[in-house]
């Protein structure tokens, strides 16, 4: 599916970038840009996971789960949905994906206090990262839904379903590893006044 030989091509100093169909775009375009903040939420899983192994193996392998996942987002978003089939089966989140995530996160939350207040990014050094990922995902979830809504172009429902799940499962994964290591960092309003 993917062969990189050479990594620099130069056809990007144009300020464009190639979509997996062929067609070029700008690459502040906005599908480029959802693309490219699924791949930053990626990085800061990365991140995280070097903190996870060590705190629970079994949040790092779902984690890695979901790493391999964003890059099925990412190869879904880059191939349009142009309303024609290619001559290829293109890659596409399908609805197993999100509720595999569901029982991830259903795990994971089975046994955790109910919020009485909102939670501060802060904990253990992977749910401090898990909140940074939460974050950028999130943004990620916009920058879909806004593309979803743009004329002419095409986001399948279970890849602003699957985003979705992402940012829920990042946020229960710091509170499952907060709650482990004494519970999670709880905001207090007007604490400071």
């Amino acid at each position: 599916m993917v062969k990189l030989n050479k990594i620099y091509t130069r056809t990007g100093d144009d300020g464009t970038t190639g979509l997996a169909t062929g067609p070029r775009r700008a690459k502040f375009d906005l599908r480029v840009a959802a693309y490219g903040t699924i791949d930053e939420t990626n990085a800061c899983i990365g991140i995280a996971r070097l903190h996870a192994i060590t705190e629970d193996a079994g949040v790092d392998a779902m984690l890695g789960r979901i790493s391999n996942d964003l890059f099925d987002l990412g190869a879904d978003l880059s191939t349009p949905d142009t309303g024609k089939p290619p001559p290829y089966e293109p890659l596409r989140i399908v609805e197993a994906q999100v509720a595999r995530i569901e029982e991830d996160i259903d795990a994971l939350n089975a046994d955790l206090a109910p919020l009485r207040s909102f939670v501060l990014p802060g904990g253990t050094p992977a749910a401090t990262h898990l909140h940074l990922a939460r974050t950028v995902s999130r943004r990620a979830e916009r920058l879909m839904t806004e593309l979803a809504q743009t004329e002419g172009e095409i986001v399948g429902a279970p890849a602003l379903h699957y985003i979705n799940r992402v940012s829920d499962f990042l946020f229960v994964a710091s509170r499952f590893l907060n709650a482990r290591a004494g519970g999670d960092v709880l905001w207090v309003p007007g604490q400071n006044r």
